[in-house]
Order: C-alpha cells, then sequence, then structure tokens
C-alpha cells in the first residue's frame, strides 16, 4: 500500500534527479479510504500489510494511519518500507504498536557514495535510524538494489553487516521504474551473477528454506547472526508463487508490479459505499491476474515500463 508518491531522496533507480510530477493531494487516498480498503481486504483472507511510497513518513498523517491499521480484525502484520531518513523519532512507537518489521533501504555503506545515488546528504540519520530499529529489536530487512557501476562493490560489505547484527540484507535486481526506462541495454547485474560474486568470498555459504510465496532467494553464511536473500525482480524467476498486489498512491490496484494497473480503486471508494460492491470489482480483478510478470509487461497498452517506482510503491 503506497501511501504517498512523495520522496525526500532522488535514487538513481527510483527517479530522475530533477523528480517527478507529483500527484495534488487530493488525488491521493484518504486514511478513511485506505483503512475501508484494507479492511475490506481483510475479509478476503489477506491478513499482511506494508506501508511504502514514495517515502511513507512523509506523510503527515501516517503515525495515525498505522495505529488504526493494527487494530483492524485479520491483520495480523503491519510492516514499513523507508528509506530511513525520517524514521528515527517514531521508532519507540512503531515497537509499541508491534510493527511486524521494516525494510529500510540502503544501498551503499559509503557517505559520499550514498549523496551520489540518492543526490542528498541523509546517509548519517538513515544509519542513525538502522542503529535504532537494531536495539529495538524490531525486525529489519535491508533492502540493496545493485547497480553496474554504482555499488557491486560494496555487495560483500553489505553481507558483512549481518555478521553480528540480526538484519537480513535483501539485494535486488535493478528494474525500469527509475522515470526515465532501462539504464542498460541488458542486466549485467542479475541473480545469478549477484550469488556468484557473493560464493566467490563465502564458499560456505547454504541455501535456506524460503517461506511460501517469497519473492527472495535466501541464504544464510555459516557463523553469520543475519542472512541475506536475492531478489530477481527484473527476470521475474518468483512469479509462479507470487501471491501479491499491489494499490499505488492514487489508488490503482496493480496485480504484478509490471502491469500498467487494473482497477480505479479510489473511484470505486469514492463512487461506492457498498462495500460487497467493491469486493466484486477487486475479486474479478484478481481472478484476472496474468500468470507472470513478462505477460503483465506484455499487456500494456501504454509506452513501456518507465514509471517512477515512487508513484508505484516500491
Amino acid at each position: 500500500m503506497a501511501v504517498t508518491d512523495r520522496c525526500n531522496l532522488r535514487c538513481f533507480y527510483c527517479m530522475p534527479e530533477e523528480g517527478i510530477r507529483y500527484l495534488p493531494k487530493t488525488d491521493l487516498l484518504t486514511n478513511t479510504e485506505i483503512l475501508r480498503l484494507v479492511q475490506i481486504l481483510a475479509r478476503f483472507g489477506i491478513t499482511k500489510v506494508r506501508l511504502t511510497g514514495g517515502e511513507p513518513f512523509v506523510r503527515p498523517d501516517l503515525m495515525p494511519l498505522i495505529r488504526s491499521l493494527v487494530e483492524i480484525p485479520g491483520i495480523q502484520d503491519v510492516h514499513l518500507t523507508t528509506n530511513g531518513v525520517l524514521t528515527l523519532p517514531h521508532v519507540q512507537e512503531l515497537k509499541k504498536l508491534n510493527i511486524a518489521g521494516v525494510n529500510l533501504s540502503l544501498d551503499t555503506l559509503n557517505r559520499e557514495r550514498f549523496r551520489s545515488i540518492t543526490h542528498r546528504d541523509e546517509f548519517p540519520n538513515v544509519m542513525r535510524t538502522l542503529d535504532a530499529l537494531l536495539e529495538s529489536s524490531i525486525p529489519v530487512k535491508i533492502n540493496a538494489v545493485v547497480m553496474d557501476g554504482k555499488n557491486t562493490d560494496e555487495i560483500i560489505s553489505l553481507i558483512e553487516l549481518g555478521r553480528h547484527n540480526a538484519v537480513d540484507i535483501r539485494f535486488i535486481e535493478e528494474m525500469p521504474f527509475n522515470g526515465e526506462g532501462q539504464h542498460y541495454n541488458r542486466l549485467e547485474w542479475t541473480h545469478r551473477r549477484i550469488l556468484h560474486h557473493i560464493r566467490d568470498h563465502f564458499a560456505e555459504l547454504q541455501k535456506i528454506h524460503d517461506p511460501e510465496s517469497s519473492t527472495a532467494s535466501g541464504y544464510q553464511i555459516p557463523g553469520f547472526v543475519g542472512k541475506f536473500g536475492i531478489i530477481a525482480a527484473f527476470s521475474r524467476t518468483f512469479c509462479g508463487t507470487c501471491n501479491r498486489i499491489r494499490v499505488t498512491a492514487q489508488g490503482t490496484l496493480k496485480t504484478c508490479l509490471y502491469d500498467a494497473g487494473v482497477l480505479d480503486v479510489r473511484a470505486l471508494l469514492r463512487q461506492s459505499s457498498d462495500d460487497a460492491f467493491v469486493s466484486d470489482q477487486l475479486l474479478q480483478a484478481f481472478l484476472s491476474r496474468p500468470k507472470d510478470g513478462f505477460e503483465a509487461e506484455a499487456s500494456r497498452s501504454s509506452n513501456p515500463v518507465s514509471e517512477s517506482m515512487s508513484t508505484i510503491g516500491g
């Protein structure tokens, strides 16, 4: 669930340095609409909600929304994906609210490189957030997008974060959702190359069991407290077991990251007070889900994939 398309960083793989044209706030789902939608989805058996953006904490009423979400019957886990810049003041309340986990976007451990990738000098704030999350024992995953010529020499350093910390490092293939389109003629750092690179340094790494419908292929290095995983987001090797749905900041339902949007949920919620009718429209969209991300991309009537991840909900 993307709660905003706004972000306080300008990451290379997400949007152009000059940013994107943000939606008017009236085009975003309100807290009331989000809560109604989640209540409807909970009746379908959905138990997990992840809030994302843009950067969720740019939304001023985020914490009241979270307080209400965790009270919805049937919702067992509320997760957050954040860049960590504005998160620190809220860590203790997130702990009290029993947030199930936080995914922290962190592509480098070098301050100058962080500035180069994000076009902002916010690395110290992000690291303070990471320290606070670990200290609070909130489960933490670090999302690192692997970018050719940008941060591939730091893959091992990022894994080393898990030597003494209970953190799950996720290496993600770069996707063309950056507001500009594909950065490369071909993806050099595929999930296979990432794994081979890691195995060259840690030959003893072990494959671990992946939870049902996991998008990541997980691994453990003997002696490490944490673990790591690789997400084949561009290669799309996990599509056959993916059970995720996505709602963008403007209320568009996506049953696949690569589709162009399959249902205007915002319009449904604003035009009908009948939850049964909304439920039926959602169910029809779920039943029409493409078999994989390649079919979803091929079905797009618009131009090839190039929208910013900030507008989709990263």
